[in-house]
């Protein structure tokens, strides 16, 4: 028999400190891991995440990606996930790194909708998962 159960979703509130830190270290190792990948999915030779940043009450989750292209071409990409407490259709932790490699495998179209500024990004905008995700499935 096969369980169709889900693992619990935690939240900063129901984690001790030594709990929130493994948590934080499996969310930043996972993106870091996710390089290839990612790279893969863009159609690039290599991909580096420069930064990865996870969720907190106060802030969002935050990957930044260097995508290397043949003949020395770059892409600087700055993903947003959601925040620990968003409300509505949000991804997880672990689902962050998942959705970002569908961005990039979707085209990398960059519209309005889900482009937000963001002083930090390159370019000065960066890629609010959520809400990509949530138009394509509208």
């Amino acid at each position: 028999m096969t369980s169709t159960a889900t693992a619990p979703r935690h939240t900063h509130r129901d984690l001790d400190d030594d709990d929130l830190e493994t948590t934080t270290q499996i969310f930043v190792g996972k993106l870091r891991a996710s390089a290839r990948r990612f790279a893969s999915a863009a159609g690039a030779e290599s991909a580096i995440v420069r930064e990865a940043v996870p969720p907190a009450r106060h802030r969002r989750a935050r990957c930044r990606v260097v995508l290397l292209y043949p003949a020395g071409q770059e892409a600087d990409v700055t993903f947003l996930g959601p925040a620990s407490t968003i409300a509505g259709k949000e991804i997880t932790m672990s689902q962050f790194d998942t959705a970002i490699e569908q961005w990039l495998s979707a085209g990398q179209e960059r519209s309005r909708r889900w482009l937000v500024p963001d002083e930090e990004a390159a370019g000065g905008v960066a890629i609010d998962v959520p809400a990509w995700l949530d138009q394509r499935s509208a």
